[in-house]
């Protein structure tokens, strides 16, 4: 659970949270863990800092509005608050038990298979596909920039490594399993080579214009 830079909106939150604790509610150190958010690098790779809380916070925030209610300690305009907090404790209690009873039965993963044959199945056609021109020459001609060599746009002749760099800028990065799965579409055949182009094996309406 993150938030960007910025301290006003903690300091109102443990404000709020302080406000139940002097009327007797139980808070712990709720208080203290909001005033001192994690300090986190983005996964995105910028060394931009982010500030965050424990995923369990928002249920420990519910507990105790919750208990102010209980006890009569709300105001009228908070009434509203326990309200949602109560909408919040019964999905927090919904998700967990479903996870609780996959894991307790392995269903976690047949999850993981049911969403990567749902992705296999989006992308990769049934059977091969028409041969349509799927990358345009731009795309070979920074190809062989890249690689310090002679690029010929009436000549369709290019190195056999290329095939090797394209599944991984393109069909690698397509969705999980994708590249194992076009392979098997089209194997190699005796002569090393396969029977057709892996985009033939790509579904028209949302495998190849991820290619694009």
């Amino acid at each position: 659970m993150s938030i960007s830079g910025g301290s006003f909106g903690e300091q109102r939150m443990a404000g709020f949270i302080d406000s139940f604790a002097k009327k007797g509610i139980d808070v712990k150190d709720l208080p203290l863990r909001i005033r001192n958010p994690i300090k986190f690098r983005l996964p995105d790779g910028s060394r931009r800092a982010a500030y965050g809380f424990e995923a369990t916070i928002l249920a420990d925030i519910c507990d105790v509005v919750l208990s102010a209610r209980k006890q009569g300690a709300l105001m009228p305009q908070q009434i509203h608050i326990a309200d949602q907090c109560e909408l919040l404790v019964r999905g927090f209690a919904r998700v967990g038990i479903i996870a609780l009873v996959d894991e307790a039965t392995g269903f976690q993963y047949s999850r993981t298979k049911f969403a990567l044959a749902r992705i296999l199945e989006a992308f990769v056609a049934k059977e091969l596909q028409p041969w349509v021109k799927t990358f345009p020459d731009e795309y070979y001609a920074q190809l062989f920039r890249l690689r310090g060599l002679d690029y010929r746009a009436d000549s369709v002749r290019r190195p056999q490594y290329f095939g090797t760099l394209t599944n991984d800028i393109v069909y690698k990065r397509l969705a999980p399993g994708v590249l194992s799965e076009l392979k098997k579409v089209i194997p190699k055949t005796e002569s090393g080579r396969r029977k057709g182009a892996l985009s033939q094996a790509l579904t028209r309406n949302v495998g190849l214009p991820k290619t694009a």
